[in-house]
């Protein structure tokens, strides 16, 4: 394909990845309000529904105004050859390829996070702390920000330098190699996520005996499901917002409750959301998740290993010459579309497996505690109660809270 072609294109695909989200934005935040349902009169009121309904205008018009942000430096970026031009100035420093892709990467990083720093404040210290979900303090945003960095540098940065390493020494051969290494290093992640990666953000204090220990240990014994440690996460020094989750294979499973969880559920409900984990467990959802996201990432590399060396795609960049690094951001513009499709068909994938790790919590424990503890969630979370169908389909990895209180409770 000619470089005029491509860079068209590029143009076309980064059009249609802009347009498309926004007009979902769009019919979500246009969903009329309706009266509070039955089902959650006690949780529920009107001024309630319409913070809810303000908080998600509000997070649709910041992100109006950073996609756009985004969506015309790209543009420009494009038409104006700007990504070859940074890549001449580098080449002109004389480094070896290796060295001028890692350099490449390195500044684009840099730039880009610099760039959304201003974004990212703004959604912490104004949107959130509006709401009253933020609990960040501004010393500690920027403590996360350092620890991010540095986490980058030598996780990601040794990720990075590995994957060029492989496309320039290996040739077309990289794909599958690195592959391999990607592999690894996801289940390493899972492994040792609480262990190695959590503890630099949030601290983890074991579940004091009691209650509610005794409780979730009489359920997991009950269903069979080894527990090795119950820790409890100060997410409350970031956000109001609650969550669990459990990391870790075989015996070395760990559940992460967090202190906010705690605070606004009765032992009941949190052996219910705990129960709802284990069904993720038992219905093998977790090793389906880690194959299909192994296949995607096999998928990308493979495609990615097709147009790599693609001198067309580096001039269609404003390139003067074959570019790994403009081939790579080349690549990832036009794998927008098809990482679409696939984050669709995750998410109904998703949906599905949250259905049924449900209707495990329900058979093995109670659909009403589980259904309490999602009506506090949501409301608690000022979640969108009437979602317009196709942002659902589109974007939502959970069924809407309505859906799933109907098969909890019937």
């Amino acid at each position: 394909m000619a470089s005029e072609t491509l860079t068209s294109l590029l143009l076309g695909v980064l059009t249609f990845g802009f347009v498309v989200p926004q007009i979902l934005e769009y019919l979500q935040v246009s969903m009329p309000l309706k009266q509070v349902p039955p089902i959650l009169a006690e949780y529920l009121n009107d001024a309630k529904l319409l913070e809810a309904k303000a908080y998600q205008k509000d997070n649709f018009k910041f992100k109006a105004i950073t996609s756009s942000f985004t969506f015309l430096l790209t543009f420009l970026f494009i038409t104006q050859g700007w990504f070859g031009e940074i890549d001449t100035w580098i080449g002109s420093f004389g480094f070896p390829p290796l060295g001028s892709s890692v350099l490449f990467f390195g500044l684009v990083f840099v730039v880009s996070d610099i760039l959304s720093l201003p974004f990212d404040y703004y959604s912490t210290f104004v949107i959130e702390e509006k709401y009253g979900f933020n609990k960040t303090t501004v010393p500690t945003f920027f403590l996360d920000k350092l620890k991010a960095y540095l986490l980058s540098l030598l996780v990601g940065g040794g990720l990075l330098l590995v994957f060029l390493w492989l496309i320039h020494s290996m040739g077309p051969d990289f794909w599958w190699q690195f592959w391999i290494v990607a592999v690894v290093f996801m289940v390493l992640v899972n492994v040792g996520y609480t262990a190695w990666i959590l503890p630099l953000f949030n601290t983890l204090t074991p579940l004091a005996e009691g209650e509610l220990r005794d409780k979730l240990l009489q359920y997991a014994a009950k269903v069979n499901f080894p527990v090795k440690h119950i820790f409890v996460m100060d997410g409350s020094r970031r956000s109001a917002k609650a969550n669990a989750f459990f990391s870790g294979f075989g015996k070395q499973k760990k559940v992460v409750l967090y202190d906010t969880l705690l605070e606004q559920h009765s032992p009941e409900e949190l052996v219910a959301v705990l129960a709802h984990e284990i069904g993720h467990y038992k219905k093998k959802h977790l090793k389906w998740g880690m194959l299909v996201s192994v296949l995607e990432v096999g998928l990308l590399l493979f495609l990615l290993g097709q147009v790599v060396f693609s001198e067309n795609m580096s001039l269609a960049l404003g390139g003067t010459a074959l570019s790994v690094p403009l081939n790579i951001i080349g690549f990832t513009m036009l794998f927008a579309p098809l990482s679409m499709l696939m984050g669709i068909g995750m998410n109904a994938l998703s949906r599905k497996h949250e259905f049924e790790a449900d209707a495990y919590a329900k058979e093995t424990f109670g659909g009403k505690p589980l259904a309490e503890a999602l009506k506090t969630l949501s409301v608690k979370s000022l979640s969108t109660l009437y979602p317009h169908p196709w942002y659902v389909f589109v974007n939502y990895s959970h069924p809407p809270l309505l859906e799933r209180l109907d098969r909890l409770e019937h």
